[in-house]
């Protein structure tokens, strides 16, 4: 089994996308819809770049470094922080961070992509990553654990059409950031 040394610069950079993505939940569009409410963020975008940049092993890390702050009781999710928030229904979407970072991270590295479609076709398996980790946590939350009865209808309707443009956007600036800031970052660190 190989052995993973980690310099400096990586756990620098892991930190950086821990912090970008705490940044990015304080840059929010509330979405007022019942039963639960919704907030678009940049987390997603940090989330992609940092599964582009630091590759799946540290782009993962950065989230769950991330996620775990978070859950320590720091109030750096959209709504706060702490361990209860395990029990709210869009942790599901916090979750699909860490995966989609992964996710985006190991197709990064499998295909060193070089033309922006193949940035943005990674960035779309990032987002479905994400939407499926959200979607299923929210609905199986909402019913079985809150006692919200939600049908799959408003999952559908409140957990991705309300918000999937956005992200959508957020695909395409990743792809346009990510295919720029690699040659930089292959300049500086190397």
């Amino acid at each position: 089994m190989k052995k993973t040394t980690w310099k400096v610069q990586d756990l620098t950079l892991c930190a950086l996308f821990t912090a970008l993505t705490a940044i990015g939940a304080f840059i929010q569009i509330n979405i007022p819809v019942e039963p639960i409410p919704m907030h678009f963020t940049l987390q997603f975008f940090f989330a992609l770049l940092a599964g582009f940049l630091l590759g799946g092993k540290l782009g993962s890390l950065s989230i769950g470094i991330y996620l775990m702050i978070g859950l320590c009781g720091v109030p750096i999710f959209a709504s706060g922080g702490g361990p209860s928030y395990l029990l709210k229904p869009t942790f599901g979407f916090l979750l699909g961070f860490f995966f989609a970072a992964g996710v985006v991270g190991m197709l990064t590295d499998r295909f060193a992509p070089k033309r922006f479609l193949t940035y943005f076709f990674i960035s779309m398996a990032g987002l479905f990553v994400m939407y499926l980790s959200g979607n299923l946590y929210f609905y199986f939350v909402s019913n079985y654990i809150a006692h919200i009865t939600v049908s799959w209808k408003i999952v559908l309707i409140n957990c991705f059409l309300l918000t999937v443009a956005g992200d959508f956007v957020l695909c395409v600036l990743s792809a346009i950031a990510a295919q720029r800031l690699t040659i930089i970052m292959r300049k500086i660190l190397h």
